[in-house]
């Protein structure tokens, strides 16, 4: 991938791009490369700087693991989603380790830790983005802590189930029962007693193909 296709990419997708030094930019492009990850690949295991994330196609997913081996789902990142965590170089705050698998076969550009935290500390903005990104996020992780801590079983599956199905716009989610306990943080008993109980109340239907939610109304109800 060139370093126009790079620098087109970017002003597409970096609010701060134009405020930046012609230097600057064509840094930052020079230290940047194009990566296909296939489906299922570790991308980011913790224990290094493995760079700036910029998702073109596909989805990635974040989470932290226990040390049994049990893991849980932060949240997902799509098309012109940024990952900020991957790259602790930048963000000295980061003391906790974030795994990053591709859950689609994905296309993503990744720029260098080191040149993007280089470039940062001589532009303000980028350091404002960063930071408001991470901070974005971890809205998003609080949000998944408080479902865990706070809401029942059923509340929290009957939200997954509808953000699900509002974010690929399908009243059928195609997961496993597996998948989506991973998701969630439990176990995939659990999920799978919940399920059988949405299903006896003629909420969803189960099928190999996923599930298919029939009662939207109902599955509000549960949600509110």
């Amino acid at each position: 991938m060139s370093e126009m296709v790079f620098e087109t990419i970017y002003k597409e997708n970096f609010p701060f791009w134009e405020k930046l030094p012609d230097a600057d930019r064509e840094y930052i492009c020079r230290n940047s490369h194009g990566v296909t990850y296939p489906k299922g690949k570790n991308i980011h295991d913790g224990s290094k700087c493995s760079g700036v994330i910029l998702v073109r196609s596909g989805c990635l997913r974040l989470y932290m693991m226990s040390d049994e081996g049990k893991d849980i789902t932060l949240y997902r990142l799509h098309k012109g989603d940024l990952c900020m965590l991957s790259a602790s170089c930048v963000l000295n705050a980061i003391t906790f380790e974030v795994f990053v698998d591709a859950e689609q076969d994905s296309q993503c550009c990744v720029i260098s830790g080191p040149a993007f935290a280089a470039v940062s500390e001589r532009n303000p903005d980028i350091r404002i983005f960063a930071l408001e990104t991470a901070v974005g996020r971890f809205s998003d992780v609080m949000w998944v802590m408080q479902q865990i801590l706070f809401m029942s079983m059923d509340r929290r599956l009957a939200i997954f189930l509808s953000d699900e199905s509002a974010r690929t716009g399908s009243d059928t989610i195609a997961l496993t029962h597996g998948q989506i306990a991973r998701y969630m943080g439990s176990a995939r008993e659990v999920v799978s007693r919940m399920l059988k109980y949405f299903v006896g109340e003629g909420i969803v239907s189960v099928s190999r193909g996923g599930v298919t939610i029939l009662d939207k109304r109902r599955l509000r109800e549960l949600i509110l």
